[in-house]
């Protein structure tokens, strides 16, 4: 006799029962693995782009904000600070390395971020193909946007202003590819990299066709030797230069706890902690994954449940049955199998179904924020918390199959078969 085979015809005789069980199990194991792989997939990118960086210092406004924008290239700027000060605080001895950093520009949505060398070797770039830059307008560009964009070696891109790419296009300049980075699961991947001077550089040479228009027009009314004057002060501007932000990596750890509040009371500039800021902001996104997960543990038990009451229902319909069975010489241990054997079916395939679900909700959510945040999130892995969840399907099959194995081994056969 094929307990086996038994248990899977069971299933199909109550077609409805079952998907309902299986639907309920799904959806509940599915929430939560989508859940925990969001959740570890995000954590695995926040700390993979924070390492290295104690604190950011940057224009005054929001620390979450400058954190967002400076490190993990998201949100908008604060605005922009005076190198004079920034290269005060990188020369202070609790400070062991600095990176400055000026952005404001996109090719085709994608941010190009002026830094220093370093930059790059933060995040342990390597290059594929091509060479770092050595002049003004050479870039470096990150895997997902050569990927995504098909951008070759020697490539001219012409950058509009702006982080978004309806931003007003910078034609008189364009910058030259020189160099493709490998794939690092960094924030270097959705970047585009060239030195500082390429983009002060830009800056001021559209800054300068906006001063020439605006002198053309007016040209008949400036005298000889306001004009003068007037480059005296450009040639001041352009040596009064500014960057967006700057990562800073202490010598000690103990200087995290004095050194920001010191330039956040003294300065007029803004210095951010991003893991106390990231960790805040968990924080606040806990609350609602929490909320999500304890809705899926009670979905889980409803499955349960209807599981439960499913084999029930079942035992009562198959008494005949089964008291046939028996009469052909099985035992009551094998009934009591088949009928563990189709919670334990249920619950198993529920399982498995509910990682795919996940794994189909995990891509959607990175394709939405791929189109959004130029972030991807893909990742097959089954994580540790997953194996407790195919534990508590067993366990749920098993708990659900409970009474119905009691009622078998107290079953009747001669009345049974009498009543029949």
């Amino acid at each position: 006799m094929n307990i086996f085979r038994l248990s899977i015809k069971n299933i199909f005789n109550k077609p409805l029962s079952s998907a309902i069980s299986l639907a309920l199990l799904v959806l509940g194991i599915g929430i939560i693995s989508l859940l925990l792989q969001l959740n570890s997939l995000i954590k695995d990118q926040m700390n993979n782009n924070l390492k290295g960086i104690d604190m950011v210092v940057g224009a005054k406004g929001s620390p979450l904000q400058l954190i967002l924008s400076s490190v993990y290239h998201v949100d908008s700027p604060t605005g922009n600070i005076s190198l004079a000060e920034a290269e005060k605080i990188s020369k202070n001895r609790m400070v062991g390395s600095s990176i400055k950093l000026l952005y404001g520009d996109n090719y085709k949505g994608y941010r190009i971020v002026g830094a220093e060398k370093k930059f790059i070797e933060l995040y342990n770039g390597i290059i594929k193909e091509g060479r770092e830059w050595n002049s003004p307008y050479e870039v470096l560009v990150g895997s997902k946007v050569y990927q995504k964009l098909k951008i070759n070696l020697e490539d001219e891109l012409i950058s509009s202003h702006g982080l978004r790419e309806s931003g007003e296009s910078h034609d008189d300049e364009s910058f030259k590819v020189v160099g493709l980075l490998k794939p690092s699961n960094s924030v270097i991947d959705q970047l585009i990299i060239t030195s500082p001077q390429s983009v002060w550089n830009i800056h001021e040479t559209h800054d300068h066709d906006d001063e020439d228009e605006h002198e053309h027009d007016d040209e008949d009314e400036h005298e000889h030797d306001d004009e003068d004057e007037h480059e005296h002060d450009h040639e001041h501007e352009h040596d009064d230069r500014e960057i967006t932000a700057m990562l800073i990596k202490f010598k000690s750890p103990m200087n995290i706890i004095q050194f920001p509040r010191q330039i956040n009371e003294n300065t007029n500039l803004q210095a951010a902690v991003p893991s106390y800021e990231i960790s805040r902001l968990f924080k606040l996104f806990g609350f609602g994954i929490e909320t999500l997960s304890y809705l899926a543990y009670i979905i889980i038990i409803v499955s349960g449940f209807s599981l439960f009451i499913n084999l029930f229902n079942s035992m009562n319909e198959r008494k005949y049955e089964m008291a046939l069975i028996r009469t052909l010489g099985a035992s009551r241990f094998q009934l009591s199998i088949m009928i563990i054997f189709e919670s334990l079916i249920l619950t198993i395939l529920g399982f498995i179904l509910g990682l795919l679900f996940s794994r189909f909700g995990v891509m959607f959510v990175s394709s939405l924020m791929e189109e959004s945040l130029n972030y991807n999130l893909n990742s097959f892995k089954i994580l540790i918390e997953e194996y407790w969840l195919l534990v508590m399907s067993v366990l749920i099959g098993l708990i659900s199959s409970l009474i119905p194995v009691i009622r078998v081994y107290k079953m009747n056969i001669s009345k049974i078969l009498a009543d029949e």
